[in-house]
């Protein structure tokens, strides 16, 4: 498998592969600042940075103009992973059993968001059909 084809599978900050949490985390790391310092420029608590890197909260929309600008990063990145973002963290060499596991990591990944997916759409026919 090419280095090329790799990368076309391992998208590191894609919808599919990180949450708006990750993306936080990655773009705050790859920009140097500690999420202590990210919290104290956007005049935010500790905790506050920490929860929405962890997915349990999200910023309103004014902090969330405001991380945008200070991880230099577009809001459709941040909120999908499509857009303007960091580079992703490619540059790790890793062996060909490395790769074959995250590929494989990716495609279980796909295939519970489908069945979960699928999953909703049959609960939604149920609750019509009870009705």
């Amino acid at each position: 498998m090419t280095e090329n084809t790799l990368e076309a599978l391992i998208d590191w900050y894609g919808p599919d592969s990180a949450t708006f949490g990750d993306r936080v985390v990655g773009a705050r790391e790859k920009s140097g600042m500690t999420q202590a310092e990210l919290s104290r420029r956007l005049g935010i608590r500790l905790t506050t940075l920490q929860g929405w890197e962890e997915d349990r909260s999200e910023p309103r929309a004014n902090k969330l103009q405001m991380l945008t600008g200070m991880l230099n990063v577009s809001l459709s990145w941040l909120l999908s992973g499509e857009g303007i973002g960091p580079e992703e963290p490619s540059a790790v060499p890793m062996s060909g059993g490395t790769q074959a596991i995250l590929i494989e990591m990716r495609a279980i990944k796909t295939d519970m968001i489908r069945t979960a997916e699928r999953l909703s759409r049959l609960e939604k026919q149920l609750r019509l059909n009870l009705k």
